[in-house]
């Protein structure tokens, strides 16, 4: 499941009244408050929307959501249909203006690009960093920023975590500005830092600095290309379908091979579809 802001129904009215809100059934700004204040207080992920996660830990069991059709509008060369039931709705619902807006010209590029976006998103069932991280798990992970014991007074607290690791690097200021968890990873490939968020708004034309969480909540598909456009990855991507390509993708994505099985897979399954 996935509420964010724009959601509407009977899932919303129970979240806003565990909330202790009106529940108007209408997720708006003030629901998108509450519910990252609920989940900075329970150790998750402060990004104001509700997926599997956060639903279980409020409720204890995942709701059975009832699923209209998805609208997909056709794109010349590309068999978007075909991925139906294969890839989420929310996901087919999006692929159109990405597809238009970032060059994915044909089945093989779309297949190359949802395969990485998969695989990097769980599954597109994230879109947003996960930073909730144990004493143990910063040093594992981010040993550098954490000489001695500093550690324990940062673990499982996303906010500073993301503030003092993404620190005056990627056009964000220092630690005491936050603009490291401001402007923390979003999106199926996970946009990260000031400077990148600046480029995309300039892009997307919507102020994504201001509202970063747009980035997450309407553009986490669009997000992904825009990164894929930027580093010039579609013309690695018209190289084949081999899976010596799928690799050289894989690095440009990942900075190495992480995951290279499951991508490998997920790609020939998409284009297995597509082409």
């Amino acid at each position: 499941m996935l509420l964010k802001v724009g959601s509407k129904g009977d899932d919303v009215k129970k979240l806003q009244t565990k909330l202790g809100l009106t529940a108007d059934g209408s997720f708006g700004p003030n629901t998108e408050k509450k519910v990252k204040e609920w989940q900075q207080a329970n150790g998750l992920t402060a990004d104001g929307i509700v997926g599997d996660g956060t639903w279980s830990k409020m409720f204890g069991s995942t709701p059975q959501v009832v699923k209209e059709d998805v609208v997909i509008t056709p794109v010349e060369g590309l068999n978007i249909e075909k991925l139906k039931g294969t890839i989420p709705d929310t996901v087919i619902a999006q692929i159109a203006e990405t597809a238009k807006k970032f060059n994915i010209t044909n089945n093989l590029r779309l297949a190359h690009f949802l395969a990485q976006c998969a695989h990097e998103s769980g599954a597109f069932k994230f879109v947003s960093e996960n930073l909730n991280y144990s004493a143990q798990g910063l040093q594992n992970t981010f040993g550098k920023y954490f000489p001695g014991n500093l550690e324990e007074s940062y673990a499982k607290n996303p906010e500073k975590i993301a503030s003092r690791v993404y620190a005056d690097r990627m056009g964000n200021g220092n630690e005491a500005s936050k603009d490291g968890w401001k402007f923390r990873g979003r999106g199926y490939i996970q946009l990260t830092g000031k400077s990148n968020y600046v480029k995309f708004t300039q892009f997307i034309g919507e102020d994504c600095v201001a509202n970063p969480d747009l980035v997450a909540t309407k553009y986490p598909l669009a997000s992904a290309a825009f990164f894929f456009n930027n580093n010039n990855l579609w013309s690695i991507c018209d190289l084949g379908s081999s899976d010596g390509v799928v690799e050289k993708v894989t690095k440009r994505v990942n900075g190495g091979t992480n995951g290279l099985a499951d991508r490998l897979t997920k790609f020939n399954k998409y284009y297995g579809l597509l082409k």
